[in-house]
């Protein structure tokens, strides 16, 4: 009972949620140029606190990928974030950008990708850390779905749901 108790609250492997048929989520391919997304933030209740659309430029500087973020929200208030992500090998990336503690880990297995990082948002007026575990599903080749759970002391205290929209499909060089 206690092993199918833990199954049941452990978190997936992306070789667990990878589906036949979709395209294999490379991110340095996926986010390469302009990409669109829309999105909303949860409570832990999953009452809507804010929504919210981002627009993306992805690019290289020599071998790094570059992620420029530019976050805008219903409550009127804008964020940038500055990824920088290298490439570890053909299933494994890290990432650095502000407010990130330490680098962002990511493994992908088909098309589905993991991140998990510990991040320092604004809660009004104060500064909190929180453990993100965020993954990524490639749909086809323009759409991503996300789903994003942040945790504080290992109790889940929110969620983030972003839709991604690419208008082409360029391919890394």
């Amino acid at each position: 009972m206690i092993n199918l108790l833990l199954a049941a609250c452990s978190t997936p492997k992306p070789n667990e949620v990878a589906w036949k048929n979709a395209p294999d989520l490379k991110i340095e391919e996926y986010f390469l140029g302009p990409t669109k997304a829309y999105g909303i933030v949860e409570d832990r209740w999953g009452k809507l606190r804010k929504s919210f659309t981002v627009d993306m430029n992805g690019y290289y500087e020599g071998e790094q990928f570059i992620l420029d973020e530019h976050f805008a929200y219903s409550d009127g208030t804008t964020e940038r974030r500055l990824w920088r992500i290298t490439k570890l090998d053909d299933l494994s990336y890290t990432g650095v950008a502000e407010g990130v503690i330490g680098k962002a880990v990511g493994k992908r297995f088909g098309n589905v990708l993991n991140w998990q990082y510990d991040l320092t948002i604004q809660v009004g007026e104060r500064p909190v850390t929180v453990h993100f575990d965020d993954w990524m599903y490639q749909m086809n080749d323009r759409v991503l779905l996300n789903r994003a759970r942040f945790s504080k002391f290992g109790f889940e205290v929110g969620s983030v749901t972003l839709a991604f929209e690419k208008p082409d499909s360029p391919k890394a060089p």
